[in-house]
């Protein structure tokens, strides 16, 4: 059984600043580049928490967006293994957006990743467990078995789904739209 660490062991902290061409019509930062932020450092927490090369993402739980994100903002995401399964690690990503003229500082977005830890065959691995410490890991710890069950029905919904969605392209002749 590996050992139990910390989830502080696996906290990766990533800030940047926005750019012009990382922005929508709305001038605020658009929601695919701050998911891309997220999956990365999630990415990282996983693997820091594993130790392996790889690990993959196996859902993305949920992102909210609470506040907006602008050009004059740096964007904070920090993340870090706040629950796991046997073979499973669920990521927690918080987002700080900070007002670089007036130091102001508001949480834009949270979200919840979960990641597989795969070893050499590309096979799933058990993974430590953690010890939360900080009230903020233990909140999350004692609501992750509820998230865990939750993604368990959507994933099992989904498996069905798949069996009675269609495959057919549209445009071609003889398929109805």
């Amino acid at each position: 059984m590996p050992e139990t660490k910390s989830p502080k062991e696996s906290l990766i902290v990533n800030t940047d600043q926005v750019m012009i061409n990382d922005l929508n019509n709305y001038n605020t930062l658009f929601g695919g580049v701050l998911m891309k932020k997220l999956d990365n450092n999630a990415t990282l927490s996983a693997r820091r928490h594993a130790r392996v090369k790889e690990c993959v993402t196996a859902s993305t739980d949920s992102i909210d967006f609470l506040y907006p994100i602008h050009q004059t903002d740096s964007v904070c995401v920090e993340s870090f293994v706040s629950y796991t399964g046997n073979k499973s690690m669920e990521i927690f990503c918080k987002v700080i957006a900070e007002d670089m003229i007036t130091g102001e500082r508001r949480m834009a977005a949270t979200a919840f990743l979960t990641f597989v830890a795969l070893d050499e065959d590309k096979k799933p691995i058990q993974v430590p467990d953690i010890a939360p410490e900080t009230e903020e890991e233990k909140f999350l710890y004692e609501s992750g078995k509820e998230r865990a069950e939750t993604r368990r029905i959507r994933r099992k919904h989904s498996k069905k789904l798949t069996e009675i969605i269609s495959l057919e392209k549209p445009w071609e002749e003889g398929v109805e739209v």
